[in-house]
């Protein structure tokens, strides 16, 4: 069966499918594992603390994305893992709803891959964002085999992305590489520097105090022991 088929076929099923008469909300089933649903949160915190001072964009992960050229609830959505979409005003939303947002698609997706999906994310998916979506940066990334590989868009195909020395793909939309640290997917920055979430900032501006502290109490004991040797330090 061609692509054409399979998704024509996909979306026959689709179609079957009646929703209320209500807001386009997110109708993305919850994520498979505490694995999928950590590594979202974690690419999802990791951009919106290193981009915090921006309202040009938009990032969110499995909402439900519609896409119908007839702007019909029940036809052509999916739910991304994860995406950004730039060159769009920040705030909260109940799903991404393309006829509503001036046609934009995702400039950046990630697909958190598991048994059940994977085969999908490599194909199906992979089809429709490059064909469909023209989103221009893909990656996948599996939490348990620790399987990683970008794509980015070269005159309407996909070209899968070489990586680098520390074995990161760069994704030239955000401007920073994705990588594998300490088995999770992360975001650094052009420089290598690792992208930190708020928590671990606090983490490090914690263990910076607890070392200054460190340092002037050692630096009192000097002072005391040099007093009890020498006297008072001359003015």
């Amino acid at each position: 069966m061609s692509f054409t088929q399979e998704l024509e076929t996909s979306e026959e099923l689709w179609d079957d499918i009646v929703f209320p008469p209500s807001d386009l909300l997110s109708d993305e089933p919850p994520l498979e594992t505490d694995l999928h649903r950590l590594q979202m949160t974690l690419l999802i915190t990791c951009l919106e603390w290193l981009w915090r001072e921006r309202n040009d964009f938009y990032a969110s992960g499995n909402l439900t994305i519609y896409y119908s050229p007839r702007q019909r609830k029940s036809e052509k959505f999916r739910g991304p893992d994860f995406f950004v979409v730039l060159g769009v005003e920040r705030f909260p939303r109940q799903s991404w709803v393309v006829w509503e947002e001036d046609g934009k698609y995702p400039n950046v997706i990630v697909e958190i891959l598991s048994p059940k999906t994977a085969a999908t994310d490599r194909g199906l998916k992979k089809q429709l964002y490059q064909d469909v979506f023209r989103t221009p940066d893909y990656f996948w990334f599996d939490p348990n085999s620790l399987e990683f590989k970008g794509f980015h868009l070269v005159d309407g195909e996909y070209e899968e992305l070489p990586l680098n020395q520390q074995g990161w793909l760069w994704s030239k939309q955000l401007g920073l590489y994705l990588g594998i640290y300490e088995s999770k997917l992360r975001f650094f920055s052009a420089e290598g520097q690792l992208i930190p979430i708020p928590q671990e900032v606090a983490e490090q501006e914690q263990q910076k105090r607890v070392q200054a502290e460190q340092q002037l109490t050692e630096m009192e004991s000097l002072l005391n022991r040099y007093r009890e040797r020498f006297g008072e330090l001359p003015d």
